[in-house]
């Protein structure tokens, strides 16, 4: 029997309208999954739509209509834009639905059974003026662990810090703002420390987490586990625990368990839950979230479906945060570009999922919205790249020789070009299954870049000039089928045009496996050809201008970083030690303007490093500059960076060097770097700078 693979999101929370931060996770989880399907895997994308809990019943409030309509109208609205960004689960539920309530329940039940539920009182918040406790984001204050302001009563989003309601600096009512007074109530607590080896154990499985995710769990378990009230007081939107009047479940006790219940939805008779959840089952569950809600899925779901006698997961795949001008989208903080706003701006759905496709690696780093990367990667990549190609290899041909396929040509180098064609098929099917969707672009640009020169060396239109009919043909039959390796790799990203390049390819249907396998050409001599068409059209600068303001520049973007915390997941960054004063070095001269003029700098963006084998002090990095194909810089700086932490940085990069081959690598550029002969080496980083940036 074939692996069974669920795949979900997080729930899009029924608050509002989905946000351009959003669509990062829901594109990243659908082209996912759409990979698996290409592939012939036995795999479901389960979503729904979470529509508990205290924010909900705020502004349901505001709007004068209640809760339970308030969040299925927001939820009926996102599932609209899901589907317009070309996003398709399988079942998209709602976790107020009689499924949900029956599991939270159900596991609620195991739980208590076994002892890992604890009823005691509890001092919370509670407003004299609005005469309720004030669970959550009923409350705001100041974070007891980093000091950000104006944060919630359960978790910062600066820092990431779960806390308790009470433990608030400052706190105020988020409804009327006066300051709240301590009750006692009873509550429900969901013995975490239980689960202690468990969770260890888990965390430290291969593949369950990225390295620096896991090591911010390892934080969190090394500093004791805390017990976590899993109740909150009426009234509150959400499902009244069972023999608990006036009590009910905090909605991160029901949410997660949306995924279960949103699954139960989607079987029939066919299949059953017990296939996906039951703890001996012969599947994979992967659960693809942000990094500010890694808590809640690493430690406290894994442990309650450990408690229940259920499945926890086989992958949480986390990714960092969308940012514009140096802070991340958010739409409590009213700090966002909507989704709708983007559709509505005549912007195209698949140039956005190109442009965060090209940006997401299985690492958790943050990707800037800049707008000139975005162009650079879309009109660049996309378009003059690989649109162009397919452009240039099928237009003759349906033009010039009645759209019908030859077979390819088959001397030296047009036997290498396809050699290379199932080389970068290889590589990216390892990228798609690694989670590395960057990569899989970048080898989906080099076949386009190797492709072009094939086409522009070997000049079919110039043979068919000199009556080298036959050979012109026979190259562009080559061509055509290094476009349909491009839409075999294309299609998980950009379903819409790899449709529009199957129906050009006279209607196949894409299969990767054949490019992997090295097996013959796809596309058989004689084939009938469909019209060509362009796959993509340009990002119109006007239309993206109109969208958000220009970003901050580069020196502001970085003053607010010396301000704002930016730890990896729920860790605090540790004060550097106070280094000694540097040695002012003796100057080595002076050049004329003209001489500095001569060098290039430019924001290149760090892909990947590695450690040179037999060279302690040097490094292999591939940077991303915005051009054709990313460049291989041999970088002194082993002795102050591991290569994990390098990946997702946006550093200085001297692009005009001659290139030097240094440890048998070409190395095609050289980093700028500050620091003494005895301190530490620091680079250049200017984040939130689009790669190929001049840096003036």
């Amino acid at each position: 029997m074939p692996e069974k693979i669920l795949v979900t999101a997080a729930l899009p929370y029924a608050n509002g309208p989905s946000h351009l931060g959003h669509l990062l996770e829901y594109i990243q989880t659908d082209v996912w999954v759409r990979f698996l399907k290409l592939t012939g895997r036995d795999a479901v994308f389960v979503w729904a739509s979470d529509t508990h809990g205290a924010p909900i019943e705020l502004n349901a409030a505001k709007h004068g209509v209640p809760p339970d309509e308030f969040a299925a109208s927001w939820g009926e609205k996102q599932l609209r834009d899901f589907r317009d960004f070309l996003i398709e689960p399988d079942v998209f539920s709602s976790t107020n639905s009689p499924e949900n309530r029956k599991w939270a329940e159900e596991i609620f039940r195991r739980l208590q059974a076994g002892g890992h539920v604890e009823e005691r009182p509890l001092e919370q918040w509670f407003c004299e003026v609005d005469q309720r406790f004030l669970p959550d984001r009923f409350v705001k204050g100041t974070c007891p662990s980093c000091g950000a302001a104006d944060q919630y009563g359960d978790v910062c989003e600066v820092c990431n810090k779960a806390y308790a309601s009470t433990e608030l600096e400052a706190p105020y009512c988020a409804i009327c703002r006066n300051p709240p007074v301590r009750r006692t109530s009873q509550h429900f607590f969901f013995k975490l420390a239980h689960f202690q080896a468990f969770l260890e154990d888990f965390v430290s499985k291969q593949g369950t987490l990225e390295p620096q995710v896991r090591n911010s769990i390892r934080a969190w378990l090394e500093g004791g586990l805390q017990d976590w009230c899993v109740s909150r007081d009426g009234p509150y939107f959400g499902f009244e625990i069972p023999g608990a009047p006036g009590k009910y479940f905090y909605v991160w006790l029901d949410a997660p368990i949306g995924y279960l219940s949103s699954t139960e939805r989607l079987v029939g008779e066919e299949r059953a839950l017990a296939d996906y959840w039951a703890k001996d089952a012969d599947s994979r569950i992967v659960h693809f979230i942000g990094k500010d809600i890694v808590y809640f899925h690493a430690l406290f779901w894994p442990a309650m479906l450990h408690g229940a006698g259920l499945r926890p997961p086989s992958r949480i795949q986390v990714h960092g945060m969308i940012t514009l001008g140096g802070e991340k989208l958010s739409k409590s903080r009213g700090r966002m570009v909507t989704a709708r706003e983007y559709l509505d701006a005549g912007l195209d759905p698949e140039s956005l999922r190109w442009f965060y496709a090209s940006n997401l690696g299985a690492a958790p780093y943050d990707v800037p919205l800049a707008k000139e990367e975005i162009k650079n990667r879309v009109n660049a990549e996309l378009v003059k790249t690989l649109a162009n190609f397919v452009s240039r290899a099928l237009s003759p041909l349906t033009k010039d020789f009645g759209s019908k396929l030859a077979a390819p040509s088959d001397d030296p180098e047009s036997t290498a070009l396809w050699a290379k064609v199932l080389e970068h098929s290889a590589k990216i099917h390892a990228s798609y299954e690694a989670f590395e969707l960057r990569d899989a672009t970048q080898g989906l640009v080099q076949i386009g870049f190797e492709a072009n020169r094939y086409l522009q060396e070997r000049a079919p239109w110039s043979k068919r000039k000199a009556g080298d009919e036959e050979g012109a043909h026979r190259d562009l039959a080559l061509c055509a089928n290094v476009a349909y390796a491009i839409g075999c790799w294309i299609a998980p990203i950009l379903p819409r045009a790899a449709q529009k390049l199957s129906e050009m390819l006279g209607g196949v249907a894409f299969d990767p496996s054949r490019l992997v396998a090295g097996a013959g050409f796809p596309l058989a001599p004689g084939l009938q050809l469909g019209k060509a068409v362009h796959l993509a059209a340009p990002i119109d600068d006007e239309k993206l201008d109109a969208l958000w303001p220009d970003e901050a520049p580069a020196a502001a973007v970085l003053e607010k970083d010396k301000q704002k915390p930016s730890p990896a997941p729920g860790v605090e960054k540790a004060a550097p030690a106070k280094a000694p004063p540097a040695k002012a070095e003796v100057p080595i001269g002076i050049i004329d303007f003209e001489d500095f003029a001569k060098v290039e700098l430019r924001v290149g963006k760090v892909l990947a490093a590695e450690r040179i084998p037999k060279a302690d002090k040097l490094l292999k990095l591939t940077v991303d500059l915005a051009e054709e194909a990313p460049r291989t810089i041999a970088a002194g700086i082993a002795e102050y960076y591991d290569p994990e932490a390098l990946p997702g940085k946006h550093v200085v990069v001297v692009a005009n060097l001659a290139p030097r081959t240094i440890r048998g690598i070409e190395s095609r550029g050289m980093l700028l770097a500050g620091g003494g002969d005895q301190g530490k080496v620091v680079l250049a980083e200017v984040p939130g700078v689009p790669p190929g940036s001049r840096v003036k």
